[in-house]
C-alpha cells in the first residue's frame, strides 16, 4: 500500500505512527516508523524499525534494522542499521556508515568509511579513515597517518610522471 502524507509545519501533529506505508514528508514531535519509508522526516524524537528514510533531522533518533541516506541528530543510536552520512553530537553505532561526523562516538560492531569525531570509543572500530584526537579501543583502519602520507606522495609522483610523459609524447614542437 502506498500513501502520500504531507504535514505542513504549522499544523504538525504531536505523534505520528507509520506502519507499512510510503510517505513524502513527515513533521511531528514524535515519529515512529515500522516497515515504512519516507523521503524527509523532521522531528524531536524519531524511532525507525525496519524502515527507510532519505533525510532525517531529529533531536533524538533511534534506528533498528533500518536505512537512512542522511541523518542529523543531537543524540543517535544505530543498531543493525546502515546510514550514508551521519552528523550527531552523541552517537552509539552498531552497523554500517559511509561518513560519520560526531562529537562523541561509541562503536559496537560497526563499519565506517570516514569517521571524524572529538572522542571515539569502542571494542572494535573498523574504518577506512579515522580522524580523532582521542581514540579508545581496538582500531582497524585502512589508512593511518603514515599511510596517508605515503599514498599522497605516490599519487603525486604518479601524476607528475604521467604529466611529463603526456607533454613529451603529445606536446607541441
Amino acid at each position: 500500500m502506498t500513501e502520500e502524507q504531507n504535514s505542513p509545519e504549522s499544523q504538525s501533529p504531536q505523534v505520528v505512527n507509520l506502519a507499512h506505508v510510503d510517505v513524502e514528508n513527515v513533521h511531528a514531535e514524535l515519529v515512529r516508523m515500522h516497515q515504512s519509508s519516507a523521503r524527509a522526516v523532521r522531528s524531536e524524537d524519531v524511532e525507525l524499525n525496519l524502515s527507510a528514510v532519505a533525510a532525517v533531522e531529529a533531536g533524538t533518533m533511534k534506528m533498528y534494522q533500518s536505512l537512512a541516506a542522511a541523518a542529523e541528530a543531537k543524540e543517535m543510536t544505530v543498531s543493525e542499521s546502515a546510514v550514508g552520512v551521519v552528523q550527531a553530537e552523541t552517537l552509539s553505532h552498531n552497523g554500517a556508515s559511509a561518513v560519520v561526523l560526531a562529537g562523541s562516538v561509541e562503536f559496537g560492531n560497526a563499519y565506517a568509511g570516514l569517521v571524524a569525531g572529538r572522542e571515539v570509543r569502542g571494542d572494535r572500530i573498523e574504518s577506512l579513515i579515522l580522524l580523532s584526537p582521542r581514540v579508545e579501543g581496538n582500531v582497524n583502519t585502512v589508512m593511518d597517518t603514515r599511510g596517508a602520507l605515503i599514498a599522497g606522495m605516490v599519487g603525486g609522483l604518479f601524476a607528475g610522471i604521467m604529466l611529463l610523459l603526456g607533454r613529451m609524447l603529445f606536446g607541441r614542437r
